[in-house]
């Protein structure tokens, strides 16, 4: 104890957990890029080279958030059990191995395959991973290190989809999958040669033992358990949120560069537009993490709903000068609200318990995520167009609106 003590004031102690934050980042933007978001910059390819309905191939996305999804709950005993670095390691080879593959697939049901083997990569290499990466490094300072390591879930798609389509453009996409691979060797690299927990490194996390004020809630007698807090208005409305949410900003994603393209849009302006949507996603991350400090965080949640419904609504009128101030406001609006769904968790239910109810969230939000990029598919294949799907989006986050203002902090009694 007193050796690790000794090391707190060293140059390992004051800046390797904030290399932590940035592989942690590094990690959701490859993870996340590759397996859900920049990924889509694959879809007219596929599409032209199979025939594939959109439905039938929107649902391998489904399969990823599904697996996902259904391990969520779990994620916490599975981290105990292995450690964030074994974990990271484990998934980032599956990834690349998983990409190598997806570049020889034949059949869908192969590309179901893939998609499931994804979900378990999310799991390994994913959010919760990086979060308990950080939170191990940080007492001090965890919020902010922790908002840095979520804004690479928003850089995946700004990152990935222009890189995937050059590879496209250059080898073809079969070939372009075993190039776009190597990005997770590259991670595989990393965790192998930086990810380690403070006891490895033998040094405190930064600030053990300093007496300061943290953003976070401290474990209260007032904490809800988590059998109570599922029977409470506010858990299932903030459930609604989030699953309202993930359906719409997660089928936007998956089908925007198909939107785009349909619009007459070249494909590089269609990528662009979603690293627009992703990149505004990051800003507004730290952003509106930082307005809940200074103002009220309830205001906050409820005001990033209306913003992203406004986004939303734009895109739906299908009118090609308003659709670049839709993408804009809508990825604006979602960035918030992201970090807005954990920090309400956190605020109206205690810390107690918050890892298990943030899992049950989590799952039933992949689920509908999931379900967002296979039926807005569906519905293109019915109607020949994504009207319909649009105007569900808006009819979601309009009812998500008004589930909004039912989240208030819960008070065990």
């Amino acid at each position: 104890m007193n050796a690790i003590v000794a090391k707190n004031n060293s140059a390992t102690a004051r800046y390797y957990p904030w290399a932590m934050a940035i592989l942690a980042l590094l990690m959701l933007m490859v993870t996340n890029g590759m397996t859900t978001t920049g990924i889509t910059a694959f879809d007219e390819s596929l599409l032209k080279e199979f025939k594939w309905s959109r439905g039938d191939y929107k649902f391998g996305g489904f399969v990823t958030l599904m697996t996902a999804g259904l391990l969520a709950p779990f994620a916490g005993a599975i981290i105990d059990k292995f450690g964030t670095r074994k974990l990271m390691l484990i998934g980032s080879i599956a990834l690349a191995v998983l990409y190598f593959l997806y570049g020889r697939i034949t059949s869908l049901t192969q590309l179901y395959l893939i998609h499931a083997g994804f979900g378990l990569v999310l799991v390994c290499a994913g959010l919760n991973v990086a979060v308990v990466m950080v939170s191990q490094w940080f007492i001090r300072s965890r919020g902010t290190a922790v908002g840095i390591a979520l804004v690479g879930s928003s850089l995946g798609g700004a990152v990935f989809a222009p890189v995937i389509l050059k590879f496209i453009q250059s080898v073809g996409w079969r070939d372009a999958f075993a190039y776009v691979s190597l990005f997770s060797i590259g991670l595989f690299v990393l965790a192998f040669l930086l990810a380690r927990s403070p006891a490895q490194k033998r040094v405190a996390a930064l600030g053990a033992g300093e007496a300061f004020k943290g953003a976070a809630r401290p474990a209260s007698p007032n904490d809800l358990s988590y059998a109570k807090a599922i029977r409470t208005v506010s858990f299932w409305a903030l459930t609604f949120v989030a699953m309202a949410s993930f359906y719409s900003i997660l089928a936007l994603a998956s089908h925007l560069f198909l939107h785009m393209r349909g619009m007459e849009f070249d494909a590089k302006t269609a990528v662009g537009a979603l690293s627009l949507l992703f990149g505004l996603g990051a800003i507004s991350k730290f952003l509106f993490g930082f307005l809940s400090d200074v103002f009220n965080a309830r205001f906050v949640f409820i005001s990033n709903v209306a913003i992203m419904l406004v986004g939303l609504g734009l895109m739906a009128s299908f009118d090609k000068s308003l659709i670049w101030y839709g993408i804009f406001i809508t990825g604006f609006g979602w960035g918030g609200l992201y970090t807005m769904i954990q920090l309400q968790a956190v605020n109206n239910f205690g810390l107690t318990h918050t890892g298990k109810i943030l899992g049950t969230i989590t799952m039933l939000d992949a689920i509908a995520g999931g379900l967002g990029g296979w039926l807005t598919g569906v519905m293109f294949d019915k109607f020949g167009n994504y009207q319909m799907a649009f105007y569900v989006f808006c009819v979601l986050m309009a009812l998500a609106l008004i589930a909004s203002t039912q989240v208030r902090r819960e008070i065990a009694k």
